[in-house]
């Protein structure tokens, strides 16, 4: 029998032995709930009086200050999503008894802390995703009461039971004893122990590891959208820590200079599909059937004004009258006294081609402009350039009065001199996707030529990016993964 060798002896009884603990947990959880939980702890209650009142110009109301840290964590048996707040627009509200917020920040957490929204004696939390034992702290600053105050954190938490899903939970003292394993668990530890590292130790000095399931090894190049660049360079990063021996290259040129950067590939690899992918946003243009598409994510974009326009929304009719050339300039809708300009992106762009699509219901206007501030072409009427780079479109909106632009939703935040705008005064939020009317979205296709081989490493990747450990990285970009339930039924409508 060939099959009868030291690991496959030591992997069968490894694998009997995990069937016995599996079997034994899905019976201990029938008989216990499951529900979603967050718990919360203060790590840190003091008084720091006159310390504080020296960094702040000696203001005298901040001499009963005091500092609290808290931790917040799902302390349950179940992963806690964005959807399972039932809060409208936020997570969890922490509440301070007799005392005042000054000033909150976040630790160790998935989100930066202007995300925080702090009233006199609350702070609201953003909903935060969190996987069995994550979690993140929030350092606080506040006056007017004494430290050891009340302070509570509340929810609610959808399926979180008759108290929220939300309560204190306490951390272990030096002084608690741990509680002992009994007789049976040792016992079983011990025995998965010596077998895991039995198994490993033939692996290792055999000297053939192969990949870990699901991995592949090689280089592999993706392509395509610059708008979801960032998720691309994240999962190839992520990939190439989980899947020793594997290479992959991301090099962002466009929707359609991707689409045509694989085609050309294709045709001349021959037979089999060349280790190339190539993202865009939305559906390739006709011509190439031999393109497989995998639907990976919903994306999100916005459009985005100079400050030096202090308009916060614009409906669809007053943005397709900008690109039409009906409104050249800004005081036309109650804005200041500066031309319109329109900054866009190149014609091998998908953002500009989803919004082309998606909201102008046409073609934007030619360009007319090399450096976006004035025309090159007299007889235009509105002034527009176009730009190679989400980048360059984001640093030129910034710096130039009077521009409008588009981008990808997550690269429109946190950069200065410009600022997102509302349509109809609906505004991107992937939570409300499939039943918010606004219109700038669009599916994020992966193109490979043909089906890649089984065991490649571009069928790997794909199943990572769109299935794999790379769904947590879109989701967390502010992509809605397709693989989701949620994401299957919009992705299904297309």
């Amino acid at each position: 029998m060939d099959w009868v060798s030291p690991e496959n002896v030591i992997a069968v009884l490894t694998a009997l032995l995990g069937v016995v603990v599996t079997f034994a947990v899905l019976a201990i959880e029938r008989r216990v709930p499951r529900r979603k939980r967050v718990g919360y702890r203060v790590q840190l209650d003091t008084p720091v009086g006159d310390r504080v009142t020296r960094l702040f110009n000696g203001r005298t109301d901040m001499a009963d200050a005091t500092l609290v840290l808290l931790r917040i964590e799902n302390d349950g048996g179940v992963s806690i999503g964005r959807e399972d707040y039932n809060q409208e627009n936020h997570g969890l509200t922490v509440r301070f008894t007799r005392r005042k917020v000054e000033v909150a920040a976040a630790s160790q957490a998935p989100f930066d802390s202007d995300a925080l929204v702090t009233t006199d004696s609350e702070i609201k939390l953003p909903k935060v995703p969190l996987n069995p034992g994550d979690y993140f702290k929030v350092l606080v600053l506040l006056t007017g009461g004494a430290a050891k105050d009340g302070i509570t954190v509340t929810g609610p938490i959808r399926d979180g039971g008759a108290d929220g899903g939300v309560h204190v939970n306490h951390s272990a003292t030096f002084d608690d004893k741990p509680p002992r394993f009994s007789t049976a668990a040792r016992r079983l530890t011990v025995a998965l122990t010596v077998c895991v590292v039995a198994l490993a130790s033939i692996i290792v000095f055999r000297g053939d590891v192969p990949p870990p399931i699901g991995c592949a090894r090689g280089t592999l190049t993706v392509t395509g959208s610059t708008a979801f660049e960032p998720v691309l360079s994240d999962v190839a990063r992520q990939y190439e820590r989980d899947c020793a021996g594997a290479t992959v290259v991301v090099d962002a040129r466009g929707s359609t200079a991707g689409i045509r950067t694989l085609a050309d590939a294709g045709a001349e690899h021959g037979k089999g599909s060349p280790a190339l992918i190539a993202l865009s946003d939305g559906p390739k243009p006709d011509g190439y059937p031999q393109l497989r598409d995998t639907r990976v994510a919903v994306s999100l974009f916005t459009l985005v004004l100079n400050d030096g326009i202090p308009l916060d929304n614009l409906t669809l009719e007053n943005i397709r009258a900008l690109y039409r050339g009906d409104i050249t300039n800004w005081r036309t809708l109650g804005g200041p006294d500066l031309p319109v300009r329109l900054v866009s992106r190149d014609a091998d762009s998908g953002t500009r081609e989803v919004f082309q699509r998606r909201v102008l219901g046409r073609n934007e206007p030619a360009n007319s402009s090399r450096n976006c501030a004035a025309k090159d072409d007299p007889e235009a009427v509105v002034i527009r350039c176009e730009l190679d780079s989400t980048e360059q479109v984001l640093s030129t909106v910034a710096s130039l009065p009077g521009a409008l632009g588009y981008t990808e939703l997550r690269s429109g935040t946190g950069l200065k001199g410009l600022h997102r705008i509302a349509v109809d005064g609906r505004r991107p939020q992937v939570d409300e996707l499939g039943s918010s009317p606004y219109p700038y979205r669009e599916i994020e296709y992966a193109y490979t030529w043909g089906q890649p081989a089984p065991g490649s490493l571009t069928s790997s990747f794909l199943v990572y990016l769109g299935r794999g450990g790379g769904q947590d990285v879109v989701a967390g970009h502010g992509h809605l993964p397709c693989a989701t339930p949620k994401g299957l039924r919009i992705c299904g409508e297309g």
